[in-house]
């Protein structure tokens, strides 16, 4: 019988479960397509993020093909090797009141991480020093450290704004900043997309049913990343043909097409996976991860043998795109899309 051996260890700060096996083309096909294992180069390795990963459900799948060896996973006390790569960075600790702010607004979880992990850089840049003394040039300094040396860009330059100017007018409770911070010119590009054909390119490229009811989903109701995860199965109403998005982009819920085509490949995903409450869910019943998604998408592309990057909100924009050649109504794709400008 075939041998695969799980090892603990830790890839970029991150918990991870190795999974050591012998080059084998079904072990690959079992743990890439079924249970969303990514390839490191770094480790020369695959492997398992540790918040997905649920040994009974493997164990369960392997039984009678490949042989499992958890003897490693057990040895919790044991210390793991780390490579110079995977040597944790200092850690700063956020303010409680800054994380207790942004649960008050109600921030969803994406932009609360995305704030905490902007802020906690900055507060690591001016580890020294009070952050409630900090003057115009010192904080520009910093802007400018993350444009000249770390190459952001004007987005994530964006956010990182948007995380201070936070912690100085909603924790500090200052009415507006004392000086300016300069936001950077948007550049006004046109939204990437692929062709229809491509889109079935990928989806035949997609052999798991799990993986083909994701991207089929973030296709044909054109939703972003945030939404399919949080989507629950009292959400998908099945006589009316659409899908409830609660909470989207600002807020905002909003209903969507449940596309004729895609109802029986859920209702065969439902069938064999039997989620419990989100409609996808990661092996511990727990809400999925976007990074699992995005690795999901990245592989079938690779599978459909296009020479592009492809990331979730390209299938949203594609949707929108492909409704408008074939004459949809500018308003009701605005609707669909949960816009709340026809301009966007």
């Amino acid at each position: 019988m075939k041998n695969l051996r799980l090892i603990p260890a830790v890839h970029k700060n991150q918990a991870i479960v190795k999974a050591h096996f012998a080059f084998d083309q079904e072990i690959i096909a079992l743990v890439k397509n079924q249970y969303g294992a990514r390839w490191s180069q770094t480790l020369q390795s695959w492997y398992f993020p540790k918040a997905d990963f649920n040994l009974n459900t493997l164990y369960q799948s392997c039984k009678g093909k490949v042989f499992i060896d958890y003897s490693r996973l057990k040895q919790t006390s044991r210390p793991i090797n780390k490579t110079v790569s995977d040597t944790p960075k200092p850690i700063v600790k956020i303010p409680k009141e800054y994380l207790e702010k942004l649960v008050l607004k109600r921030y969803c979880q994406h932009t609360a991480k995305t704030y905490s992990s902007c802020f906690s850089k900055f507060m690591l840049f001016f580890k020294d020093k009070k952050l409630e003394t900090l003057t115009e040039n010192e904080i520009k300094t910093f802007l400018l450290y993350l444009i000249q040396q770390k190459k952001v860009s004007p987005s994530t330059q964006n956010q990182y704004i948007n995380a201070i100017k936070f912690y100085y007018e909603k924790v500090l409770k200052q009415p507006k900043m004392v000086f300016s911070l300069d936001r950077p010119i948007k550049a006004k590009k046109l939204p990437e997309v692929i062709t229809e054909k491509e889109v079935l390119m990928i989806l035949k490229s997609t052999p798991n049913i799990k993986h083909k009811t994701i991207l089929s989903l973030l296709y044909s109701g054109g939703l972003r990343i945030g939404e399919i995860i949080g989507l629950r199965i009292q959400d998908v109403v099945w006589d009316k043909d659409y899908l409830f998005v609660r909470g989207g982009k600002g807020k905002k819920d909003r209903i969507t097409l449940l596309s004729e085509h895609i109802a029986p490949l859920l209702k065969k995903y439902i069938e064999s996976y039997k989620p419990n409450y989100w409609v996808i869910e990661s092996p511990n019943r727990k809400q999925y991860s976007d990074s699992s998604i995005r690795a999901i998408l990245r592989n079938s592309t690779k599978a459909a043998g296009l020479q592009k990057r492809v990331y979730p909100h390209m299938l949203r924009h594609s949707y929108a795109t492909h409704l408008l050649e074939k004459g949809t109504d500018l308003r009701y794709i605005q609707e669909l899309l949960g816009h709340g400008s026809s301009k966007t």
